[in-house]
């Protein structure tokens, strides 16, 4: 009898390092992210100052939507009223940036609208973990609707229906020459903003990311899934539910003062529900449980209005029917993700990538 034997072959030192580098996953992130922070300072660096105003819209939209899609995706709880989370971190950078004689700096000013929206957090979350299904929407939905109107009842304090003039956030002195020193450029007051909000967007997906692959993102998955069989296992619904929707208003907070910073304004009309139903859309278009599909969501739906505007100027249409036609287009494509591609578009290509590894295999 003959007896083959195949030799395994021996892994590189190259490879064996690239191995053991990203062999958890905080290691695979931690890489990931770095990597996102190069291409960011590569973008932000090549493109003109309109541009990096649209990707700063990127960036708050993806980090508030990162929170959502943590608490709808992994935590099965639905939210119609997340504008309201960004409205309360925008206004406390607001009123913080305009005391200019306190010197606040960008990232104290972050770290405030972050903690004072994860507050607010607690307490909507308190009582959002008895609610579910239709009514944990109606609830929401309510706040989404009541926030913006604190600004009109308290009109000496937060503006009214004008709203408050956010300042410009100084340019620290001394990373405008280190960015001077390494690209030849001045940090303009766009540019600068950009690179925080991008910079936050990072660190934000690095820690939902951990998050998410740690037991606390497996116990919201596992209420998700089952609430029984979770509540048999030990894991208490109430603060599992609490938790994600503090991470989400928190991460919500953290945008707000992201797009305070950006728009240089922070008035109820820019927090109304249908920004609420945008973040939700940039969810479901991206897939939920995904945070590459929340990336992709607000990419998309920052993108899409300003090039169908365009094209309709192009078509022959006035400027207010190219308006309207922006809305229309963006909520028809939504429609058709959600029908051929129900998973959203990033859950939608994984399911179709392990669907052809299984039938290899089953092939071999």
């Amino acid at each position: 009898m003959t007896v083959t034997t195949t030799d395994t072959p021996t892994p590189s030192p190259a490879r064996s390092r690239v191995a053991r580098a990203v062999s958890t996953p905080v290691r695979r992130h931690l890489l990931g992210a770095l990597l996102a922070l190069v291409v960011v300072i590569l973008v932000l660096e090549s493109v003109s100052t309109f541009r990096q105003s649209q990707l700063t819209s990127v960036a708050y939209l993806a980090i508030a939507a990162a929170g959502l899609t943590v608490l709808t995706g992994l935590n099965g709880q639905l939210s119609l009223g997340h504008g309201a989370f960004m409205a309360v971190g925008a206004y406390t950078a607001a009123l913080m940036l305009r005391a200019n004689e306190s010197g606040w700096s960008v990232p104290l000013v972050l770290i405030a609208a972050t903690v004072v929206a994860g507050l607010v957090g607690v307490v909507v979350g308190v009582a959002a973990a008895r609610l579910h299904g239709p009514y944990l929407a109606g609830a929401t939905l309510a706040l989404a609707v009541a926030v913006p109107g604190l600004a009109l009842y308290f009109s000496e304090y937060l503006g009214g229906e004008q709203g408050l003039i956010v300042p410009s956030p100084d340019v620290p002195s001394a990373l405008d020459d280190i960015a001077f020193f390494v690209t030849g450029n001045e940090l303009t007051s766009t540019k600068f903003v950009a690179y925080v909000g991008w910079f936050l967007l990072v660190l934000v997906f690095f820690l939902l990311a951990n998050v998410s692959s740690s037991r606390v993102g497996r116990r919201w998955r596992a209420v998700r899934d089952d609430e029984v069989s979770a509540e048999i296992a030990g894991i208490d619904l109430g603060r599992a539910r609490v938790l994600a929707f503090v991470v989400s208003a928190a991460c919500a907070g953290a945008a707000g003062a992201i797009m305070a910073m950006a728009s240089r304004i922070a008035a109820p009309s820019g927090f109304t529900l249908v920004l609420s139903l945008t973040l939700l859309s940039a969810v479901v278009i991206g897939g939920l449980g995904s945070l590459t599909g929340a990336l992709i969501g607000a990419a998309l739906l920052t993108y899409i209005p300003p090039v169908v505007t365009n094209l309709g100027l192009d078509a022959g249409l006035s400027s207010l029917q190219a308006a309207e036609l922006a809305p229309l287009v963006t909520g028809i494509f939504t429609v058709v993700v959600i029908l051929f591609a129900p998973l959203g578009l990033v859950g939608t290509v994984r399911g179709r990538l392990v669907q052809r590894r299984l039938k290899r295999e089953g092939v071999r």
